[in-house]
């Protein structure tokens, strides 16, 4: 705790100055200092505390005005001019900046900046090394980082690959292996394309978009308002449509700096760069994911029935439900367990992640981010209060 004592020099009523701060060392996060006039004064002059702040004829004379300082922290080239009772120093590359912002209330708060030396508070070189150290820091971490938006659609039971590469041959992107389960088109400005190693999709024009013949769409680098417009481009070629679409969202951050290959995060995955591999890649295991939360729920459906059935049975004592229903209930939970094991190749390796053990961890880091395995596991018990 700082006190200080001033009189004016028309010999107002005498003012306390008071500082309030934490400990020097964290100045960094939150250093106050609060100034009170605290008693009221029918002599205008005495208030004028700063150059250009005249407050005569103002109803802030007669009231306490309160002053409520926060430390900015700033870096400068130039010497800090000194103002009335707040003096300052030179100091060639960093500063603290004071500011005040102003409130309405009984105790008003006067807008006001200036700037103070670290040296002028106390703090010793170590310190202020560390200090600025720290705001660089801070800088980096509230930096906007580059990232991709990644959103997965299943609106569909099946797709026709073929009709729809037939349509779109210029944005059809061939394969590198013998998988046939999907295909990638691309859109946009394709001479910026981050098809080589080493180039990035974030801030390109280029739009991907990744269609399975199972039924799911997954488009990387696409904006809200054009989503409608590439889905509508599968719709053409998709039978089975769903009443109800299901989707997910996902981010790809891509950070050239970064220590390791990939790093996760919370609905996010942090790349050194990305390109159509790992296009591929993602595609894959989102496209499965959101396969397989329509299927988790096709067979919570279907033993909610069986429930039902059950009860009955137990109630009556006897089996009321028609033979018929019975089979088509049995066939099916043994079709949706098929779909998701054959059509989505729940258990098959991605075809990129073969070839490239890079992409081999990223594929086996989302397919543990997104618990498939756990969910089929979940389906695949409910499936058995189905069986016969």
């Amino acid at each position: 705790m700082l006190r200080t004592v001033w009189r004016p020099n028309n010999a107002a009523p005498m003012k306390s100055v008071t500082a309030i701060s934490s400990s020097i060392p964290s100045l960094n996060k939150a250093f106050r200092t609060l100034f009170t006039l605290s008693s009221a004064t029918t002599n205008p002059t005495a208030l004028h505390v700063l150059p250009g702040l005249t407050l005569q004829n103002s109803p802030l004379c007669r009231r306490p005005i309160t002053l409520t300082f926060s430390v900015i922290l700033r870096r400068q080239s130039h010497s800090v001019v000194n103002h009335g009772f707040i003096s300052s120093r030179k100091k060639p590359n960093f500063a603290v900046v004071k500011c005040i912002s102003s409130i309405s209330s009984s105790a008003h708060t006067v807008d006001w900046n200036d700037a103070v030396s670290c040296s002028e508070i106390g703090l010793s070189e170590a310190e202020e090394l560390a200090l600025e150290q720290e705001e660089d820091d801070d800088a980096s971490a509230t930096a906007i980082k580059p990232y991709v938006p990644v959103r997965a659609f299943f609106f569909s039971t099946s797709v026709d690959l073929r009709s729809l590469v037939e349509k779109n041959k210029q944005n059809f992107i061939p394969p590198t292996s013998r998988m046939t389960n999907y295909v990638v088109l691309r859109f946009g400005d394709t001479k910026k394309a981050p098809s080589a190693l080493g180039a990035n999709l974030s801030g390109s024009d280029c739009c991907y978009m990744v269609v399975f013949q199972y039924g799911s769409i997954v488009l990387f680098n696409v904006s809200d308002h054009e989503v409608d417009g590439y889905l509508k481009i599968v719709e053409r070629h998709a039978s089975g449509l769903l009443p109800e679409m299901r989707k997910d969202e996902y981010e790809v951050r891509e950070k050239p700096t970064l220590t390791t290959w990939m790093q996760g995060g919370l609905d996010y995955i942090m790349l050194q760069y990305m390109n159509i591999d790992g296009i591929r890649t993602i595609g894959s295991v989102l496209g499965q994911s959101i396969a397989l939360d329509y299927y988790v729920r096709q067979v919570d459906g279907m033993v909610a029935e069986f429930t039902d059935i059950n009860r009955g049975m137990e109630k009556t004592g006897t089996f009321t439900m028609e033979r018929k229903k019975l089979f088509q209930l049995v066939g099916k939970a043994n079709s949706n367990l098929a779909d998701v094991i054959l059509k989505l190749g729940l258990f098959e390796r991605s075809d990129i992640a073969w070839k490239d053990a890079k992409y081999a961890q990223i594929w086996e880091y989302l397919r543990d981010e997104f618990e498939l395995t756990q969910r089929f596991a979940s389906l695949d018990f409910k499936l058995k209060f189905v069986e016969v």
